[in-house]
């Protein structure tokens, strides 16, 4: 652990040296990928800087002690010093494997969100709406920033399906739990009778890829313009802003058609087409056969949860760790820590 992270501080300094360098800074493209790779090596290296600081500090509180001088305020102050500085030793030494892990960088992406509206019909779009929000709140209570990708509204309000990417840091390290089908029990607004409906809606999470870390060569991409569908506004349906991009080699097909601009259409439909890309070649790579994307969602059954949100009951079931809440109100406001502290404690340790 401490070679990799000697060598993360070697590297770091000589990015700073690169970045003072005229020539990387006229070449924006060079200067970005060394301020991204700066950054990334930020947090574990001052940690590490933090921990060495630590050592010091030890070694200065066990040469009083092994002094053995008279002044016992003194030699008393110093075994205090040196059970906290013990204490945090081993805390620092815990992060640092945490900055450490393989998964961490995927964990600090950006993350770009699936919802898509499963089994029940116009109930299901409704509650695909809710989550949305739901996240929304969630997000601003973090400081993220949210931006709609695509979205396909259903017709009272909800959606058949909405993709946004989620920015900010350690988006993905929280929303990744999230990932799954969300199951809800509560009576529709289309149901006269009073009975209770069980829906789905399926939300897949998935780390979103910077250009810069995922190059897509333009000839394996087929661009199609057509014009946007639903509502929008009159410029949005009468011209050929919609864009749908098919990526040849692996076929997966992204649209985007809520701008009125066609070229920002464009730009976000290839946000998501990298992040789906990148999660496919993730999976190549550890020769997994199904796809991530199918395993967070299942077949969007009811019988298939991660959660369930039972509003006649007022609670919230997260399946995979056996927690109920009877907070559904403060979780629909955002309020959504508690269930995700529970899920990182349990499922990480695990």
């Amino acid at each position: 652990m401490f070679d990799k992270l000697r060598a993360m501080e070697e590297e770091r300094s000589r990015l700073e040296k690169v970045l003072a360098d005229a020539e990387v800074i006229s070449d924006r493209a060079r200067y970005d990928e060394c301020v991204r790779k700066h950054g990334q090596l930020k947090e574990a290296v001052d940690k590490f800087q933090d921990y060495k600081r630590v050592l010091k500090q030890m070694e200065e509180s066990k040469s009083i002690l092994e002094e053995k001088g008279e002044d016992k305020e003194l030699i008393s102050l110093a075994h205090s010093e040196l059970k906290g500085l013990e204490k945090r030793k081993a805390e620092l030494e815990v992060e640092l494997r945490s900055l450490l892990r393989p998964e961490r960088r995927e964990e600090e992406c950006p993350a770009m969100v699936e919802i898509r509206a499963g089994t029940g019909g116009e109930e299901a779009c409704l509650f695909a709406g809710d989550l949305f929000h739901l996240y929304c709140k969630y997000a601003e209570g973090k400081g993220w920033k949210v931006e709609v990708m695509s979205s396909h509204p259903s017709g009272r309000g909800g959606f058949k399906e909405i993709i946004f990417g989620v920015e900010g840091k350690g988006v993905h390290h929280r929303l990744k739990y999230e990932g799954g089908v969300h199951r809800v029990q509560r009576v529709p607004v289309t149901e006269s009778q009073g009975r209770i409906h069980t829906s789905t809606v399926t939300v897949a999470v998935l780390p979103e890829a910077k250009e810069i870390e995922l190059k897509i060569d333009p000839e394996e991409l087929r661009i199609d313009t057509f014009r946007s569908s639903g509502p929008g506004g009159q410029h949005v349906n009468v011209t050929d802003s919609a864009v749908r991009i098919r990526h040849l080699p692996t076929g997966i097909v992204v649209q985007c058609q809520d701008e009125k601009s066609q070229h920002k259409n464009r730009a976000k439909a290839m946000r998501v087409l990298r992040a789906r890309l990148l999660r496919y070649l993730k999976e190549k790579e550890e020769a997994k056969i199904s796809d991530a994307r199918r395993a967070q969602v299942g077949k969007a059954k009811r019988s298939e949860k991660i959660r369930t949100y039972n509003f006649p009951q007022g609670r919230v079931t997260d399946h995979r760790i056996g927690l109920t809440l009877h907070k559904l109100d403060e979780v629909l406001k955002g309020n959504l820590d508690k269930l995700i502290d529970a899920l990182a404690q349990k499922l990480e340790r695990d």
